[in-house]
């Protein structure tokens, strides 16, 4: 596995061969992220691919007459270097999925995009961040409960992801700027084509606390059979996805379905029960999503982080539930080890009172943020 990614403000000026291959590929109408592993683990590279004769593409697992006809144009029309250039012109950062500055999350699912193509600014501390989705036809309720918690979390150092749409997305989007946190959003747009055009305004804050992102081409035209798939990105950027009003049938709970697929955790806000857009999440409640109700509902649900990252102040975190801890709890964890630890250590480099480390302890422990190995030893979960 790569590096965790780090903080990056733009494009660099330069681009390899290799790099410019993986665009290419990933540009190509029909070839999704899917078919651009099988074709670049069966040829060798990206490269490969794109000089293989037809008789060898055809040998290839899933390439019918169809996609060869794809790749064969697609080779000869599109100008990646061209691309590139006008992404560089235009602030859009082009992220491989090999690189160290892809986001770390995304990386982790079944079937993260070939490339990103990001306006704004990803940062490591992205890496604890949830998904807010639900309804574009919000309810005055659904869209204060969305603004209400995508601030909550925020304030807390978590980044909100959303995919721009109008209602419960929006909401959370702005929920997270006013709180002055990060917020990424996920559009089934390009990045410089943005969808509901009276969002526009709305990306361009997004830009300066956050990023607007795409896997598809910056000035690419939203298609009916694109959002399904962007769902799954927002989920894979995601710890967990917050299902805020959605009704039987709703994109949100596509995106839902993805994040039970990729291993993340699943919440939903309950609503009034004869309202239609309260359906879809009375249904993942019962099949098991958390109810939500504040934010530390969802910051006490979630787990380990895949690797320790560290927030906007500095502190590193290995599982969201630090976020809510006070100066003293904060203390007391920085102290403890994930090898077994004795309590009078703990007193002693803290600085703390017996009394208080030790009902520090309990609550660290209560929040399975620590374990107790023996009557004086704790350790760090």
């Amino acid at each position: 596995m790569k590096s965790p990614n780090t903080d990056h403000p733009g494009n660099k000026t330069e681009v390899s061969d290799d790099e410019l291959a993986v665009l290419h590929l990933a540009l190509i109408p029909g070839i999704g992220p899917r078919m651009q592993k099988v074709l670049i683990e069966t040829l060798g590279s990206a490269d490969a691919v794109l000089r293989a004769a037809a008789s060898k593409l055809r040998q290839v697992p899933g390439i019918g007459p169809q996609l060869l006809r794809h790749i064969e144009k697609g080779r000869r029309e599109i100008n990646p270097r061209q691309q590139w250039e006008f992404c560089l012109r235009n602030q859009v950062e082009i992220l491989h999925n090999e690189s160290d500055s892809y986001p770390r999350n995304l990386r982790e699912i079944f079937d993260p995009p070939g490339v990103l193509f990001a306006r704004g600014t990803l940062k490591s501390q992205d890496d604890l961040a949830i998904a807010i989705v639900g309804t574009r036809h919000a309810t005055n309720y659904g869209l204060a409960q969305a603004r209400q918690l995508a601030a909550g979390l925020a304030r807390t150092g978590v980044t909100i992801v959303s995919g721009l749409a109008r209602g419960i997305d929006a909401a959370a989007h702005r929920g997270a700027l006013e709180a002055g946190g990060r917020t990424i959003a996920v559009t089934g747009s390009g990045v410089l084509s943005v969808y509901p055009p009276e969002h526009k305004e709305l990306a361009g804050d997004i830009c300066s606390q956050g990023a607007v992102v795409s896997e598809s081409a910056p000035l690419a035209k939203p298609t009916k059979g694109v959002f399904p798939r962007r769902n799954r990105v927002i989920s894979g950027l995601s710890l967990g996805v917050i299902v805020v009003e959605a009704a039987n049938r709703s994109g949100a709970l596509i995106t839902a379905s993805h994040a039970v697929d990729q291993n993340r955790e699943v919440f939903a806000i309950p609503g009034r029960v004869d309202n239609r857009t309260s359906r879809g999440c009375h249904q993942l409640l019962r099949d098991g999503a958390k109810l939500v109700e504040s934010p530390e509902d969802v910051l006490e649900e979630l787990g380990p982080l895949v690797a320790p990252t560290t927030t906007r102040e500095g502190r590193e975190i290995r599982r969201p539930g630090e976020l809510q801890l006070n100066e003293q709890e904060l203390q007391v964890l920085t102290v403890i080890q994930s090898e077994p630890t004795i309590i009078d250590q703990v007193v002693v480099e803290s600085g703390l009172p017996v009394h208080r480390v030790l009902s520090t302890v309990s609550v660290l422990e209560a929040r399975h943020l620590i374990r107790r190995v023996s009557g004086n030893q704790v350790a760090r979960n």
